[in-house]
C-alpha cells in the first residue's frame, strides 16, 4: 500500500472517529434539550392544570351563590356583570384548550373526556347567565356532577402527563448517560487508534526513508550500479525510488555520453592538429617553390650574361602553377568556412553539363599522365538535360572527386558516366566517378566527407592533401539540393556517386 493511501486511511479513520464522537455529542445535547423541553411542558401542564382547577372552583361557588340569590331574592343582573360572567367562562375554556396544545397521542384520550365535560359544564354555567334575569327559567346549579366530573378528567390528564413527562425524564437521562459513554469510548479509542497509525506509519515510512537515504548517499557517491530496492510502497515513496534509479540511469547515460562526447572532441582535435600540420605543409610546399624560383629568378638578372629566356619562361609557370596551387587551397578553406557560417550562396545559371565535364577533364590531363591514368568518359553526352544551378560549384565537385580518384590510383583506369533520371523540372541527373585504386574499408567511408579528416592518418603523408575536397563535395552537393555518397572495399577501387536536380531548389540561398 502506498504512502498517499496509508495517510487517507488513517486521515478516514480519524475523522470517522472525530465524526462519531461529534455525533454523540450532539445527540446528548438534542437529548438535554429535549428534557428540557418535557419538563417545561409538563410544569407548563400542571400550572395550567391548577389554575384551571382553581378556576372552575371559584366560578362553581359563585354559580351557587347567584342560584341561591336568584330563588331567594329575585335579583336580576345588569349587562356589565353578565358580560363579566361570560369572559370568566371563556377564560376557563381557553385554559382548557391550552392544555390540548401540550397534549400528546398518549395523553389525547384523556384531554378529549376533559373536553367533552368541560364543554358541557361551561355550556351549562353560560346558559345559566344568559338566562338568569328570565323567570321562567329553572336552573339545576346544585347537581355537582358535571363539575365534579370535569375536575376528575382535568386530574387524571393532569396525572398522565406527570407520568409521561418523568419517564421521557427518564429516557433521556438515559439517551444522556449512554451519549456520554460514548463519547469518552469514542476519545479514548480516537486516542488509541491514532497512537498506533502514527507509530505503524513511522515505523514503515522511517524503514522507507533509510533505503532512500542509503541509496541516495550510494549514488551520489559514484555508484550509479546501485539501484534501491525493497521498498513496498507503490506510491510516492516507491515512484521516489523508481525516479532515484532511473536518475541513476539517467546519469550513467550522461557520463558516458560526455565520454563519448569528449572522445570526439579529442579526436576532432587531433584531426584538426592535423589538418593543421597537413595545411602547414600544402602551404609550405608551393610557398617554397614560389620562393625559391623567385630568388633563382633574381640572381640570374643580376647575372651580366644573357637571359635563358625558355628556361626564365618555365620558371615562371612553376611559380604561377604554385600559386594557384596555394591560392586553390586557400579557397577551400574559405569556401569551407562559408559553408560552416551560412554564407555560401549560389549563382545560378543554364549551363550543359557535357560542357564543364570536359572542361574538368582538359584540367585533369596533366595529373593523369604523372600518375599514368586513364580517364573514360561517355562517348555520347547528348540525353544529359541542361541544367540550372551554380556552374562553378558544379566543376569544383568533379574536379575534386577526380582529382582524388587519380590521387588514390596509379597506372588504372577513371570512369566517369552520367545519366538522367525523370522529366521536366523534376529531373535528375546521376553522376558516377569510378576508380581501380586503393579503395577503402566501411569504417573508412563512414568518415571521408567530414571536414579535416581523411580515410587514414597516414594517407596526408603518403599522398598529400588537406582532406577538405570530399568534404567540400558533401556540402556543394546538398546546398544544390542534391547528395553524394560512396561505394567501395579495400583493392578494389571506390565510386562515387553523385545525384543533382536539373533546377536548384527553392529553398536554397541563390542569386542569378
Amino acid at each position: 500500500m502506498s504512502l498517499r493511501r496509508r495517510l487517507t486511511l488513517s486521515l478516514c479513520t480519524i475523522l470517522v472517529l472525530f465524526s462519531v464522537n461529534v455525533g454523540t455529542h450532539f445527540w446528548g445535547s438534542y437529548a438535554r434539550h429535549e428534557s428540557m423541553l418535557a419538563y417545561r411542558s409538563s410544569v407548563t401542564a400542571a400550572q395550567l392544570s391548577t389554575d384551571a382547577a382553581q378556576m372552575l372552583e371559584n366560578q362553581r361557588q359563585q354559580i351557587l351563590v347567584l342560584s341561591t340569590l336568584r330563588a331567594t331574592t329575585g335579583d336580576q343582573l345588569d349587562a356589565a356583570e353578565l358580560a363579566r360572567a361570560e369572559a370568566d367562562i371563556n377564560t376557563i375554556g381557553n385554559k382548557l384548550r391550552e392544555l390540548d396544545a401540550l397534549s400528546s397521542e398518549v395523553t389525547r384520550p384523556q384531554y378529549q373526556r376533559l373536553q367533552e365535560a368541560s364543554d358541557y359544564l361551561l355550556a351549562s354555567w353560560l346558559e345559566f347567565y344568559r338566562r338568569y334575569n328570565d323567570p321562567a327559567f329553572s336552573d339545576d346549579m346544585d347537581d355537582p356532577l358535571p363539575f365534579v366530573e370535569t375536575l376528575e378528567h382535568l386530574r387524571q390528564l393532569e396525572q398522565r402527563q406527570a407520568f409521561i413527562a418523568v419517564q421521557r425524564a427518564s429516557i433521556i437521562d438515559r439517551t444522556i448517560a449512554l451519549t456520554d459513554r460514548i463519547t469518552v469510548i469514542g476519545f479514548i479509542t480516537s486516542i488509541f487508534l491514532t497512537a498506533i497509525l502514527g507509530f505503524f506509519l513511522l515505523r514503515y515510512t522511517n524503514r522507507s526513508l533509510k533505503r532512500l537515504k542509503r541509496g541516495t548517499q550510494r549514488i551520489g557517491s559514484g555508484d550509479l550500479d546501485y539501484r534501491i530496492e525493497g521498498i513496498e510502497d507503490r506510491g510516492e515513496l516507491g515512484e521516489l525510488a523508481a525516479a532515484f534509479n532511473d536518475m541513476s540511469d539517467k546519469l550513467g547515460n550522461a557520463i558516458e555520453e560526455v565520454r563519448t562526447a569528449k572522445d570526439a572532441a579529442d579526436e576532432a582535435n587531433a584531426a584538426k592538429s592535423r589538418f593543421l600540420a597537413n595545411v602547414s605543409h600544402e602551404l609550405r610546399t608551393p610557398l617554397n617553390a614560389i620562393i625559391g624560383y623567385s630568388e633563382m629568378l633574381h640572381d640570374e638578372l643580376d647575372d651580366p650574361g644573357e637571359v635563358d629566356r625558355p628556361q626564365f619562361q618555365r620558371d615562371l609557370e612553376k611559380i604561377v602553377r604554385s600559386g594557384r596551387q596555394l591560392l586553390a587551397l586557400i579557397n577551400d578553406i574559405l569556401d569551407l568556412s562559408k559553408i560552416e557560417t551560412g554564407k555560401m550562396a549560389l549563382h545560378c545559371e543554364h549551363f550543359t553539363a557535357a560542357d564543364i565535364l570536359g572542361q574538368v577533364a582538359d584540367a585533369m590531363a596533366p595529373l593523369l599522365r604523372q600518375r599514368d591514368n586513364q580517364l573514360h568518359l561517355p562517348a555520347d553526352w547528348s540525353e544529359l538535360p541542361p541544367l540550372y544551378s551554380d556552374a562553378t560549384r558544379f566543376r569544383q565537385i568533379f574536379l575534386n572527386l577526380l582529382s582524388n580518384a587519380c590521387k588514390f590510383t596509379l597506372g588504372g583506369d577513371i570512369y566517369l558516366s552520367a545519366s538522367v533520371t525523370g522529366e521536366g523540372s523534376s529531373a535528375w541527373l546521376d553522376f558516377r566517378v569510378r576508380d581501380t585504386g586503393i579503395g577503402m574499408n566501411e569504417d573508412q567511408q563512414g568518415r571521408i566527407f567530414n571536414a579535416f579528416v581523411q580515410a587514414e592518418n597516414a594517407t596526408s603523408a603518403n599522398y598529400g592533401g588537406t582532406g577538405l575536397g570530399l568534404a567540400i563535395c558533401r556540402e556543394y552537393c546538398e546546398l544544390m539540393g542534391g547528395r553524394i555518397s560512396v561505394s567501395s572495399a579495400p583493392g578494389e577501387g571506390a565510386e562515387f556517386r553523385v545525384e543533382i536536380p536539373a533546377t536548384a531548389p527553392e529553398s536554397a540561398p541563390a542569386t542569378a
